[in-house]
């Protein structure tokens, strides 16, 4: 049976009844042939607050010229954004995941109200990657997911940075070890231009991994935001939206259990962010399909690290690009026998015939030689115990530990370990935790890159462990679990620890416990008090309110 090209938009637009939708539609410019074609949203996250979305615009505009040449009538719409790397340290981090679900939900809405046809989404900052393709998956229309780029890295002392390096000199400096001058040289030179961060960071993190996953083309997400041929990619999307409608091709024919597989081992092989953990689960759950957090963990274990990049490595996103990008560990992992070939993507082609098209140029150092592995398993390990009896995330990626055991120092929030930090009092051996920051408790899961850079810039990276019921920034690196469930603010075991409790994390045996009888952590646990509301009305209040677990992907509904 042939698919509609106009399955949606015919009951909306058509026959005399729909004279006046059709009368509005004319008053902005569109006319009855723009009217009787297919209706695709062009739906994207251009703010004012930050470089990572600031050319969504631009590449919208593109966009629309690849729809309109493919017969297609495109129609614009914006959502709103949240950055991490500003709102970092503050209460203003709190909105961040929160974004995430408001993204899906807002362009969920414009497009069931609108009926749209087919539905293109323009993504940048951390959270609109996979709210966009949260929204995709619930929508199940032809659709398409078009990063808007890596931000170029900055340079400092001849040397590649980002805003890495900036928060790791922010520690640096508390720490008496940097001057003025070098840390706003530092300051001013990490963010050149647009685009989201520079290393596999969240941004890039979620960008590769929708191309292992094939709702992106292979190779498009990877172009920076301001190399030249991101326009044309942005036309070619456009183009590629009519194909898949003209073939009734949908997201949940292409996000299946085995390409969110391939995702995850796409993360796993580039030491990507733990974010990932949160955000493919949440896509997971809003295309129907089951995915437990121990899935993770598995394929971690099967999956070699294969790409030298920052925050734990040398090289930025611009320049795995240069190095043939995403379809070079998508080759390597395919040759390995560790990839699910025959997964369809948006181009009509398999994984494996994208991966099949890598084309590394000679002596580029960012992938190691075919036979070699930077490690040999994935960047991320889901660890379980008493502390955490439904799992936390551990960033492996460039971590040679196996093992940390040493005495906790609690804190109810983050600002409060920062300034411990800051102040000296944390010390080699320490078990730094953070609780009360998790989905309900923060409300919305902060990340802590503002301690861990702080940890890193005063030189106690390789000798403390933290611990937290939050998050991590992408850029964050050093012996660091996140995640924690149960969280705090529901009476999980995390809210019972107290300063001196001997903490034991055993990476291999998977394994995070505090050194505590079972009778004493349930005695602690029944005098635990649950606390007020942080915030009793708004947006913060509704969330903590109908937030899952960080174990389930902290999904909304």
């Amino acid at each position: 049976m042939t698919f509609d090209p106009r399955h949606k938009s015919r009951v909306l637009l058509d026959g005399p009844d729909r004279a006046g939708a059709r009368a509005m539609m004319k008053a902005i410019g569109f006319t009855d042939r723009d009217l009787k074609r297919p209706q695709i949203g062009v739906a994207h996250c251009w703010i004012e607050t930050m470089p990572c979305n600031f050319n969504h615009r631009e590449l919208a505009e593109k966009v629309k010229e690849g729809i309109r040449a493919a017969g297609g009538t495109p129609i614009e719409l914006n959502t709103i954004a949240i950055t991490d790397g500003i709102t970092m340290g503050t209460e203003g981090m709190k909105a961040s995941l929160v974004s995430r679900d408001l993204v899906a939900d807002s362009v969920e809405l414009v497009a069931r109200g609108h009926m749209f046809d087919g539905l293109v989404t323009i993504s940048g900052c951390d959270k609109t990657i996979p709210g966009m393709v949260m929204a995709m998956a619930r929508l199940d229309i032809p659709s398409v997911m078009l990063y808007g780029g890596s931000i170029h890295h900055g340079e400092h002392n001849g040397c590649p940075i980002t805003i890495q390096e900036v928060f790791e000199a922010i520690g640096s400096r508390n720490a008496g070890k940097m001057g003025e001058k070098e840390f706003k040289q530092i300051e001013n030179n990490a963010c050149p231009g647009a685009g989201a961060c520079g290393g596999q960071f969240t941004a890039n993190t979620m960008a590769t991994a929708f191309e292992m996953m094939g709702i992106s083309p292979m190779g498009f997400n990877g172009v920076p935001a301001t190399d030249n041929a991101k326009a044309e990619t942005a036309v070619q999307t456009g183009k590629l939206v009519m194909k898949l409608l003209k073939k009734g091709m949908t997201p949940r024919q292409i996000i299946t259990k085995k390409s969110i597989q391939n995702a995850i081992a796409g993360v796993m092989a580039t030491g990507g962010s733990t974010n990932a953990v949160l955000h493919l689960l949440a896509v997971a759950h809003d295309a129907g399909i089951k995915l437990n957090i121990n899935d993770f963990d598995r394929i971690s274990k099967n999956t070699p690290v294969v790409a030298n990049l920052k925050p734990w490595g040398r090289y930025t996103a611009v320049e795995m690009f240069e190095a043939g990008g995403m379809a070079v560990v998508a080759k390597r992992l395919l040759d390995e026998g560790k990839l699910h070939a025959d997964e369809i993507t948006v181009t009509g082609k398999t994984i494996a015939q994208e991966a099949r098209k890598a084309k590394p140029p000679k002596g580029q150092q960012v992938f190691c030689p075919k036979g070699e592995v930077i490690k040999p398993h994935g960047g991320i390990g889901i660890l379980k115990g008493n502390i955490a009896t439904e799992g936390c995330v551990i960033k492996l990626s460039g971590q040679s530990k196996t093992g940390h055991r040493g005495p906790a120092r609690v804190f109810n929030k983050e600002e409060d370990a920062f300034k411990a930090i800051k102040d000296g009092k944390i010390k080699a051996g320490d078990v730094i935790v953070i609780r009360y920051e998790g989905p309900i408790g923060g409300p919305g899961m902060r990340e802590m890159l503002h301690v861990t850079g702080a940890l890193q810039g005063a030189g106690l990276g390789d000798s403390v462990a933290l611990m937290t019921d939050g998050r991590f920034s992408g850029a964050t690196h050093g012996f660091m679990i996140g995640h924690i469930c149960p969280e705090a603010a529901t009476g999980g075991p995390i809210a019972a620890l107290k300063n001196g409790d001997i903490i034991n994390i055993d990476v291999k045996k998977r394994r995070l416990d505090v050194e505590l009888s079972e009778s004493e952590l349930k005695k602690r646990l029944a005098k635990w008090k649950e606390p007020k509301p942080k915030y009793p009305k708004g947006v913060y209040a509704k969330y903590a309110k109908c937030v899952s677990s960080a174990s389930e992907g902290a999904v909304t509904c």
